[in-house]
């Protein structure tokens, strides 16, 4: 009997360890990066890690070149180390540029121009849930949902369509709107195509049977 309650006491020890030791915290919220377009008629394009920039500064080739924007955001070039460029249009960063190249070279011309495309995260267009093919586009000007959806394929025959969400961040927030998704593609409404902007998030659920 005495060997019985021991028995039982590192049981209810052993089960108030589990317990403990398996508690979850709970990490905070991504962190919501707002686009610079926010309409869809003044598309403005970010540079990314992985673009390539050609750096052109006039009568001044010794420093002019070619480079790749680094995973940090960040290129070197021969007088400036580390420019900060991700998140940047090209001519914001032609004209930072010329602030950092004044204090070497008298009235510099920066022009800059991009290659590859890669663009911040912060910027795709990403389709989750029960797509055909899910996945993360970098978005292109004058995009629309019938033109994403056609990316990824269409629907899975699980997919409940006209419950998908759109996730858009507005004034560094995020809102969420509902989609009738099933009706653009599989009833060729129209009227249910809506302009998409870089950041936007499209969420489509399983259906319930």
């Amino acid at each position: 009997m005495k060997k019985t309650h021991q028995l039982g006491i590192v049981g209810l020890l052993f089960t108030a360890f589990v317990i403990t030791g398996c508690s979850v915290n709970t990490l905070p919220q991504a962190t919501t990066r707002a686009s610079l377009t926010t309409n869809v008629n003044d598309y403005q394009y970010l540079i990314g890690p992985g673009d390539s920039l050609t750096i052109f500064v006039w009568r001044n080739p010794e420093i002019s070149g070619n480079f790749v924007v680094r995973p940090d955001g960040k290129v070197t070039t021969s007088l400036v180390e580390d420019v900060e460029v991700s998140g940047r249009t090209p001519t914001m960063l032609a004209r930072q540029l010329e602030e950092q190249l004044a204090t070497y070279i008298n009235n510099p011309r920066v022009t800059v121009s991009v290659g590859l495309f890669q663009g911040p995260f912060s910027e795709q267009v990403r389709v989750i849930g029960e797509a055909a093919n899910p996945s993360a586009f970098n978005y292109t000007q004058n995009m629309t949902l019938l033109d994403l959806m056609i990316a990824v394929g269409g629907l899975t025959e699980f997919a409940s369509g006209n419950s998908a969400k759109l996730v858009r961040v507005i004034d560094g927030q995020q809102t969420t709107f509902e989609l009738n998704i099933e009706k653009l593609i599989q009833d060729g409404d129209i009227t249910q195509n809506i302009d998409m902007l870089p950041g936007d998030i499209i969420i489509i659920p399983e259906a319930w049977f």
